[in-house]
């Protein structure tokens, strides 16, 4: 007995309640399990009735069941009112529990399957009545979620790793992943969208269970395997998930998400959880990078545990834990999308399955269990000391005998002898299973070269390419291209280990036949530049990544091919699924600038033009993914389109102040950029144009320059609007920065291109037509000085406040609607203009401009926003438009928009079938009968 334990038991027996235990055998288990476990006896220490209370009961020497276990939580969690409370409860609840199943494990009473169990029945219980007061809460805040059918929607928490297969340790992090059916929003007076009301209810939740207090923690929570890992959103939609899983993820997530286990949400969600994620999983077709996969995932573990020193983790190291999990994973994988009897989640079942099937041998299931169970026994001992996460065998005497003991055995060599040997075995399966193959031919190296025709055209049908000698067609017709024919030995070379990686990667999304051809337009653009096919062939993320954005998006490869510079983006995953905002958008821009010559324009235009495409690219892919939803993709789309415009700007006016000085009478720049349309209601979609107005403030008439080449100010400000446009418009290697419109300008075309505020206020007072007012309302200042920003803000405001004869507005704003769609709808029989169409997008625009226009002058709060959807809101809010129909206007302008933008991804015209989405039309024509008449 060592010093330390001695002096514990001295402080125990001091306590009446050390008396008042059954019997001498409890305290020769005391005495056993404090040895093994400070932790147990710190808390004994501290809550001596819990120890007393626990073996008047009898639970120290039974199982608990599930419902015993969720029942003392109700009944402890009863009556909390405040999170405060929650948190202080759920922590002693979780420590009392750990004393109980602790002194089961150490004492020899509960097998390891029922540690193993018990451990995370508590996790599941925590987690999901924690869930249900926070959830109230949130309600009773926020509103309840709804979808877009008004059905209520809760939180899905999926859980992974040993929690997902009710396999958690003593001591383990849980890892989550937070989900919801459905996007929508909540009801209540201020609505916040599905994605984040869950957001915020997902924090809360990691925080009632994470956070350390002066009680402890209840579960350390990690959130890093949810997709796009720290940078992907808290909480994703079922459509996002499946996006992703889909066409995104990375191949170590199908390993990770074997596991995976619905613990919260009504069980008709789940199942549908669980039906999108099972085709990432397990494939229909053969599989020919399970294997490798896994391989790699092993070396890589291997590798760090080495660079650290520890060799000795009994999980992470060879002969580990994880071993064995990869083993039985790997036949999941493999044979999983054929066998559904083989998807399951705890190992030991699976090995026992593996047996039945003759998959694995006898001996090698025995010998695999008994170390597994080894394995854990041991790795719960590592962690019962302190109630810490920790797989290192101990260095010290005092730590090994103790461990030894623990585990039954009289000293440390004992136990280690037997520990290495079954190390020494997992090792030699896991070599056997995994067995390298990294010198032989990639197995779709024939289908590539088809030399075989027929034996090609199997290989690709197994994978699943849908017309297989089509897509043989297309490769032949790429290998016999010019751009390949031309192709160094090294270069062909190259090729011909791409080619076949490629295949393999386009075979797992869900087109693979349209994707390759895609791919190849690529392939035709970047062959010959062999820096790029050394990019793909030694960056497997970045094929990957490829391969996912390319069947998604049309777009996106035709960015590619005019920016090939953007395939670096795919390097990183987090980076690219995360876009950047406006702060972090300056500064990278700066960056970029700042390592070019201040004089060297044409390097300057194409930085700016590659920042733009990066940007959009990295937008385009969390679209994709549904990482952001589609006012967050306008809003990064915007963002990205006012910083170019600010740098565009203050390249043009460094240059002309370098010539000319600075203009005279003005304080500051005294210029503004006001955007209209898409990018002044932030609004930007991915092929937009910029609808600009340049304006300059007042100033004596006889102004100049204060430079040695002096020019009038008015000059000065037409020339800094010309190299604007030149800076933006000129067509250079890499294209054109953004297409500029500059016609909404005072008297269009035939205007000055930049003109003065008095102007532009006395035009739009006395002169401008009812649509250049009805432009008015989506715009705003969006690059140049504040202050003369805030002057046109104010301008505009009183434009939009004049009196107007309501009858005269009504059938001026009919009157341009029926004018723009005679010349411009592209409706035809069978087709739908989303745009143009009858009950589309414009007819909701017209309708809040002729609202705003009408109303503004009664309601000023009409003029704060230059968006639709908040105009809508503001309308609502007013009174000026019934709830129900600002509610179906706001739904049906996001989901055109949503359509109308992922068909751009396609680079398709926005059109669909007639008839679909026609519920959302019929309500649009409807407000509009009631704004205008039939």
């Amino acid at each position: 007995m060592t010093d330390r334990l001695q002096a514990l038991l001295s402080r125990w027996f001091e306590l009446p309640q050390a008396q008042a235990l059954p019997d001498e055998a409890m305290h020769r288990e005391l005495k056993q399990v404090w040895q093994a476990s400070d932790f147990v006896a710190q808390l004994c220490l501290r809550q001596p009735d819990w120890l007393l209370e626990l073996a008047d009961s009898g639970l120290l020497e039974r199982a608990l069941a599930p419902e015993e276990l969720a029942g003392q939580l109700r009944d402890i969690l009863e009556g909390v009112t405040e999170e405060a409370a929650l948190l202080q409860r759920l922590r002693q609840f979780r420590q009392r529990q750990m004393l109980r199943i602790i002194w089961r494990d150490i004492s020899r009473k509960a097998p390891l399957e029922e540690t193993l169990e018990d451990l995370s029945e508590l996790a599941d219980q925590c987690i999901r009545q924690a869930l249900d007061y926070l959830t109230i809460w949130a309600n009773s805040r926020y509103g309840t979620p709804r979808n877009a059918e008004g059905e209520p929607q809760r939180l899905v928490v999926l859980g992974m790793g040993k929690l997902g297969a009710r396999e958690l340790n003593l001591s383990s992090d849980i890892d989550l992943i937070f989900t919801f059916p459905a996007h929508g929003q909540t009801d209540g007076r201020r609505p916040l969208s599905n994605e984040q009301f869950f957001s915020r209810l997902g924090r809360s939740l990691i925080k009632a269970l994470g956070a350390q207090t002066e009680d402890g923690f209840v579960f350390r929570v990690d959130m890093r395997l949810r997709p796009f890992g720290e940078a992907g959103p808290l909480a994703l939609s079922f459509g996002a998930m499946e996006t992703y899983y889909s066409s995104q993820a990375r191949e170590w997530e199908r390993y990770a998400m074997i596991k995976a286990r619905p613990i919260t949400g009504e069980s008709v969600y789940q199942d549908q959880l669980l039906g999108i994620l099972r085709p990432f999983v397990y494939r229909r077709y053969i599989d020919f990078g399970a294997i490798d996969a896994i391989r790699d995932m092993k070396r890589r573990i291997q590798a760090e545990m080495h660079k650290r020193g520890m060799d000795a983790n009994i999980k992470l190291g060879q002969g580990g834990i994880r071993e064995i999990e990869f083993i039985g994973q790997a036949f999941q994988l493999v044979h999983g999308g054929r066998d559904r009897d083989l998807q399951l989640r705890p190992i030991l079942k699976v090995l026992g399955l593996l047996q039945k099937k003759g998959l694995m041998g006898e001996r090698e299931v025995r010998e695999l269990t008994r170390a597994y169970t080894f394995l854990r026994l041991a790795e719960n001992r590592l962690q019962a000391w302190r109630d810490e996460q920790t797989h290192l065998l101990p260095e010290d005497d005092a730590g090994r005998q103790r461990l030894a003991q623990s585990m039954y055995f009289d000293d440390w060599e004992g136990f280690h002898s037997v520990l290495e040997e079954h190390r020494r075995r997992v090792e030699e399966y896991f070599r056997q299973v995994f067995a390298d193959t990294e010198t032989q031919c990639h197995p779709l190296e024939k289908a590539w070269l088809a030399e075989d025709e027929a034996e090609a055209a199997r290989l690709l049908e197994g994978i699943g390419y849908e017309q297989a000698e089509k897509v043989l067609e297309q490769l032949q017709d790429f290998r016999s291209s010019h751009a390949c024919r031309v192709l160094s030995e090294a270069a062909r070379h190259k090729l011909d280990r791409l080619m076949p990686m490629l295949m393999e990667h386009i075979s797992r999304v869900t087109n693979p036949d349209l994707t390759l051809v895609r791919l190849l337009e690529l392939l035709q653009a970047i062959v010959q530049r062999t820096a790029y096919m050394d990019l793909l062939l030694e960056n497997p993320q970045v094929l990957e990544q490829l391969v996912r954005l390319g069947s998604e998006s049309r777009w996106v490869v035709s960015q590619l091919v005019r920016y090939p510079v953007l395939l670096d983006e795919l390097l990183d995953p987090r980076r690219l699924y995360a876009p950047l905002r406006r702060e972090e958008l300056k500064q990278e821009l700066q960056t970029l600038l700042g390592r070019i010559d201040p004089d060297d324009l044409e390097q300057q235009m194409e930085r700016l033009r590659q920042f733009a495409a990066g940007n959009r690219l990295r937008t385009a892919a969390a679209d994709i993914t549904g990482a952001i939803e589609l006012m967050v993709v306008s809003d990064y789309l915007t963002e990205i389109a006012e910083v170019v415009l600010e740098q565009v700007l203050e390249l043009a006016w460094n240059y002309l102040v370098q010539r000319h000085g600075r203009p005279g009478g003005v304080s500051g720049r005294g210029f503004s950029v006001l955007g209209y349309g898409k990018l002044g209601g932030v609004e930007l979609g991915y092929g937009s144009d910029l609808d600009l107005v340049f304006l300059h403030g007042d100033y004596p008439g006889n102004a100049v320059t204060d430079g040695r080449k002096s020019v009038p100010n008015d000059v000065f400000y037409a020339r800094l609007g010309q190299r604007m446009v030149h800076l933006i418009n000129t067509r250079t290697p890499s294209g054109v920065l953004y297409e500029v419109d500059m016609r909404l300008r005072p008297n269009g075309n035939s205007g000055l291109l930049v003109a003065s505020l008095s102007g532009f206020e006395k035009y739009q007072l006395n002169t401008a037509w009812t649509w250049e007012h009805q432009a008015l309302v989506r715009a705003r200042p969006v690059a140049g000085e504040a202050r003369l920003g805030a002057q046109i803000e104010t301008v505009r405001e009183r434009v939009l406040r004049l009196p107007r004869d309501a009858e005269k507005l009504r059938q001026e704003v009919a009157a341009m609607r029926e004018k723009m769609r005679t010349s411009l709808d592209r409706s035809r029989e069978g087709v739908f203009d989303l745009k143009q169409g009858k009950g589309g997008i414009t007819d909701i625009e017209f309708m809040v401009q002729y609202a705003v226009l009408k109303w503004a002058g009664k309601y000023p709060a009409l003029t704060a926003w230059t968006d639709n959807t908040r105009l809508l809101e503001t309308l609502v809010e007013t009174g000026v438009m019934d709830p129900s129909v600002g509610e179906a206007l706001v739904l049906a302008y996001q989901r055109f928009r949503d359509t109308y933008h992922h068909l751009a991804l396609q680079e398709q015209p926005g059109q669909i079938e007639d008839g679909r989405m026609d519920a959302e039309r019929q309500q649009v024509m409807a407000a509009w009968e009631q704004f205008f008449g039939a």
